[in-house]
């Protein structure tokens, strides 16, 4: 095949494909639905455990491709519905031709009416093929606006962190170079944002433009739009599809919205709410989390009613808690923070180094256990106890810190299970309550 774009044979080609691509656009659309269906609870679990297990890198990237999945399925489905009726209306043309008004008796009030209107049932059938083929491309070319917003998201998190907070480089350089980075960001996003919604008013004006250009440049290639430009442009010089893009804007506000709409059919009783002594989440009991969107809150125990003398107990571990303990001991606090995105293979360490640095780790993470059992004790109702916390994972592969509390000798009936935790600030200790939870004991 002749992929010249300049030979008339290939534009032929073009003419013909373009004459039968409705086939083709129904048929991924088809496809794109159900893989979109099926993958939607699945992200919105994963982006609910990343959220909840406190992982930010895992959050964003379900978090982006939920919103992906969202606006893909949110078009294609109106896509096959608008389809679907330009099919129709083919069909129904096939067996009733053009509108005739004058077969309808109308008024010629009616008539004049309908007649500027309507004009003509072939125009209907164009409008619809046009609404139709624009909104197939535009569906994917938001995935990749959405990726252009997570990018430049991204990046200022990585100026902050590896160059603003970075200890290790010189203060002329983290500040230096990193607080002017930030603000050319900040700048530039504006700018960019505001030249899209004006739909390239910044690129109109000699100077203004002069100034707009590297800005635009070093975007170009911060949100991937090389990848995408020719298909923008190719919108913003089509009066159709510049209106198709204004009336779809607003419409995905509006279901921004509505999808942030909850009715609440009480002032003081939510539940959503957090245990404490007079409330009870089914995120703190386990037998209580039957579906996979169910994920555990600060303290889990096994149900509400505890028949047994000891009272078994697990806390899942967040990310934010090693830093907490950091802070309570910086001599465990490692050179390299290894959290985050990082690479399995390992290269450059002996066999000798290897061993060396596993029984290192092996004294620290003895040391960090030690000092989880410092920071963390239990109350029931009024009564201390103590506890001795190791580390497990749970049924669903959630690795915390697992303990059993001997509840022999309490009284049988309403107890309130309490999770204190000690924080270091400077040179004060806080005492502070994480979490509550109520049960009821029963002796067998």
């Amino acid at each position: 095949m002749n992929n010249d774009y300049k030979s008339p044979s290939f534009k032929k080609l073009l003419d013909s494909l373009q004459q039968q691509s409705w086939e083709l656009e129904l048929l991924i659309s088809g496809f794109a639905i159900f893989g979109l269906f099926t993958a939607y609870e699945p992200i919105s679990i994963e982006m609910s455990n990343a959220g909840n297990e406190q992982q930010i890198y895992r959050f964003v990237i379900y978090f982006l491709a939920l919103a992906a999945c969202s606006i893909l399925l949110f078009n294609l489905l109106l896509h096959v519905v608008l389809r679907g009726l330009w099919i129709g209306a083919l069909g129904l043309r096939y067996v009733s031709g053009d509108i005739e008004f004058d077969k309808l008796k109308y008024s010629e009030r009616f008539k004049n009416y309908l007649n500027k209107r309507i004009v003509s049932f072939d125009r209907y059938i164009g409008s619809l093929e046009n609404y139709c083929s624009i909104l197939f491309a535009i569906s994917f070319l938001l995935i990749f606006y959405v990726l252009a917003m997570t990018i430049v998201m991204i990046t200022f998190v990585l100026i902050a962190n590896f160059i603003i907070d970075n200890d290790s480089l010189p203060n002329w350089i983290s500040k230096g170079v990193g607080i002017p980075l930030m603000v050319f960001l900040a700048i530039g996003m504006f700018l960019t944002f505001f030249d899209f919604i004006t739909q390239g008013l910044l690129k109109r004006n000699k100077w203004v433009s002069k100034i707009y250009f590297p800005v635009y440049w070093v975007f170009s290639f911060l949100t991937l739009s090389f990848l995408y430009r020719p298909l923008v442009y190719n919108f913003l010089d089509n009066k159709f599809g510049k209106r198709l893009i204004l009336f779809l804007t607003p419409i995905y506000l509006l279901i921004l919205i509505i999808a942030s709409l909850e009715y609440k059919n009480s002032n003081y009783l939510d539940i959503e709410r957090n245990s404490s002594s007079q409330f009870a989440n089914k995120e703190n009991y386990r037998n209580l989390m039957t579906k996979d969107g169910d994920f555990p809150g600060r303290m889990v125990i096994p149900s509400k009613i505890i028949r047994t003398p000891y009272l078994p107990i697990f806390v899942p571990y967040r990310e934010n808690l090693e830093d907490r303990i950091f802070a309570y001991d910086t001599t465990i606090t490692p050179k390299n923070d290894k959290r985050g995105l990082a690479s399995g293979i390992n290269f450059g360490n002996g066999w000798e180094e290897e061993w060396n640095t596993k029984r290192q780790r092996d004294s620290i993470r003895k040391r960090y256990l030690e000092i989880f059992n410092e920071t963390h004790s239990f109350k029931i109702d009024s009564l201390k106890l103590d506890s001795d916390f190791i580390v497990t994972t749970d049924n669903n592969g959630q690795i915390g810190f697992e303990t059993h509390l001997n509840i022999r000798e309490i009284s049988e009936g309403l107890h309130v299970l309490q999770l204190n935790r000690i924080r270091k600030q400077k040179d004060s200790i806080l005492n502070l309550i994480e979490t509550k939870i109520p049960f009821w004991y029963f002796k067998e």
